[in-house]
C-alpha cells in the first residue's frame, strides 16, 4: 500500500509504503464495540455513592412502642422508607466497572479504526514538524497550510473542537506546548494511540512515519 506523504508547508514529498497488517484490516464493528466499551469502563471512577440504611446517622432506638399507638409498627427511623433513612439500591462507590480487555483484541481493533480513517481519507502523513520556539501562532500557521490539502479543509476549525490528533514518533516540549492552546488539535505519542482516542477525533496527523509506524506494529 502506499500514501502520499507531505511536509508543512504542504506541498507533496512523495509517497510511503504502509504495511497492510496495519492500514488495510477489514472493519470489524463488533471489536471495534467490545474494546472501545470496555475501555470506556476501565475509565470509569463511579464517584456517585449512597448510604444505606447500616450508614446513615441515627435510627439507634425504637421511634416508638411496637403496640397500642394505632401507627404502623417501626424498628428504625433509619429505614429507607423514612425520611433521611438509607437509600435501597443505589449508586455505590464500591462498584468494580472494570472490563478485561486482550491486547491482542486491542491491538487488532486499532488497526481497524486506522485501516477505516485511511480509507475515508482521514489521515496525513508529515514527513517531519519542526518548530524554532513553543509558539501558538506558529502552529496556527501550520494547520491553516494543512487545511489546504483536499479531504482536510476543516482541520483549522476551532468550532469543532479538538477533533485532530497530532501522533509524534516521540516526545517533543516545542511542538507539545505550541499546540497546547490550540482549539483545534491535540498532540500525542503514537506509541499511545489507543482506538478509543481515535474515535473521538476525526483526523490523524503522523508524523515522520518512518520512526512512529514501527511503534504502531508493536502494539
Amino acid at each position: 500500500m502506499e500514501a502520499k506523504i507531505y511536509n508543512q508547508e504542504g506541498k507533496a514529498e512523495g509517497t510511503i509504503d504502509l504495511p497492510e497488517t496495519i492500514f488495510n484490516a477489514p472493519w470489524n464493528p463488533d471489536l471495534v464495540h467490545q474494546v472501545t466499551v470496555g475501555m470506556a469502563a476501565n475509565a470509569r471512577s463511579g464517584l456517585a455513592h449512597t448510604k444505606n440504611r447500616g450508614e446513615v446517622s441515627g435510627g439507634g432506638k425504637k421511634p416508638w412502642r411496637q403496640k397500642g399507638t394505632g401507627r404502623a409498627r417501626h424498628g428504625s427511623s433509619r429505614s429507607p422508607i423514612w425520611r433521611k433513612g438509607g437509600v435501597t439500591h443505589g449508586p455505590r462507590n464500591d462498584r468494580i466497572y472494570t472490563q478485561k480487555i486482550n491486547k491482542k483484541m486491542k491491538t487488532k481493533a486499532l488497526w481497524t479504526i486506522l485501516s477505516a480513517k485511511l480509507r475515508d481519507g482521514e489521515i496525513l502523513f508529515l514527513k517531519d514538524l519542526k518548530l524554532a520556539a513553543s509558539k501558538t501562532r506558529a502552529a496556527q500557521t501550520i494547520m491553516k497550510t494543512l487545511s489546504g490539502l483536499p479531504g482536510f479543509e476543516r482541520l483549522a476549525y476551532s468550532a469543532a473542537g479538538r477533533r485532530t490528533i497530532v501522533a509524534l514518533p516521540a516526545r517533543d516540549e516545542i511542538i507539545a506546548r505550541s499546540f497546547r492552546n490550540l482549539p483545534t488539535a491535540i498532540v500525542a505519542e503514537t506509541r499511545n494511540l489507543n482506538p478509543l482516542e481515535l474515535l473521538r477525533r476525526k483526523h490523524l496527523i503522523i508524523v515522520d512515519p518512518a520512526k512512529s509506524l514501527p511503534a504502531l506494529s508493536r502494539k
